[in-house]
């Protein structure tokens, strides 16, 4: 029996498109006060070792592209190749920014990749069901990104520190990644914006100036993104929560 059901899952396996997980590492860590915090150390660990092997077990990816500082990359290599991954890996030079360097490592995907999962280096707790789940969605749509909604209320401010107006919180979310694309949308997106000189701050922006649909679902609220020092404390305690559950 276990044979049967190891030929089906093959042949399932063999209809889901193929997925590139791209890493975004390229950033400077200016918040961070000095360093690369990807490589400062969570529970023992580099930060962006805990997100590749998160990565890495999730089911639905088929191989790994990380894109990293110039400066970084003999290190980040390095701490691939020790991190045990059993996936496909490949370390690409980011560029001068988050967009040329998601495209960059765009165009480093497999050829048979029809899905593309761009996921923050620095959202180390990702959790593997998580990316499974949103490559998932992301075979029935342009584009999908796991979305938070906001607690806060939020307040838009002139220079001066005017209030100008308070936007209805219920209609807002904070975006996550991965954000997972078809590919050769996400590719020509990511040009159109460079070419444009258009600032986005997120994938799904640059799907969004094409006029593309974009789709929100639940995100995990502990998948933070490391910023600062205090991000860094709570990502700590959280994982030791996770370790004594």
């Amino acid at each position: 029996m276990g044979k049967i059901w190891d030929t089906i899952r093959g042949i399932q396996d063999k209809r889901r498109p193929f997925c590139t997980a791209i890493i975004a590492a390229a950033g400077h860590s200016r918040r961070m006060g000095g360093g690369n915090k990807l490589l400062m150390e969570l529970a023992g660990e580099p930060v962006l070792l805990h997100t590749l092997r998160a990565v890495d077990q999730a089911a639905l990816v088929d191989e790994i592209v990380v894109a990293a500082q110039e400066e970084s990359l003999l290190e980040v290599a390095d701490l691939c190749s020790r991190a045990g991954i059993q996936k496909s890996v490949r370390v690409i030079r980011g560029g001068e920014s988050r967009t040329a360097s998601v495209l960059a490592a765009a165009a480093e995907a497999d050829p048979r990749a029809e899905l593309l999962a761009v996921h923050d280096g620095a959202r180390p707790l990702v959790r593997p069901e998580e990316i499974d789940d949103l490559i998932r969605q992301g075979l029935t749509t342009y584009a999908v990104a796991p979305a938070v909604p906001i607690a806060d209320t939020v307040k838009v401010a002139g220079e001066d520190g005017k209030v100008l107006s308070t936007p209805d919180r219920s209609m807002l979310y904070g975006i996550r990644t991965p954000q997972v694309f078809q590919a050769d949308l996400l590719r020509a997106a990511l040009q159109s914006a460079l070419d444009s000189g258009a600032e986005i701050t997120d994938d799904c922006s640059a799907v969004e100036r094409l006029g593309k649909e974009v789709y929100l679902t639940p995100g995990d609220p502990e998948n933070i993104k490391i910023t600062t020092p205090l991000d860094l404390v709570v990502a700590e305690a959280i994982l030791e929560r996770r370790g004594r559950n």
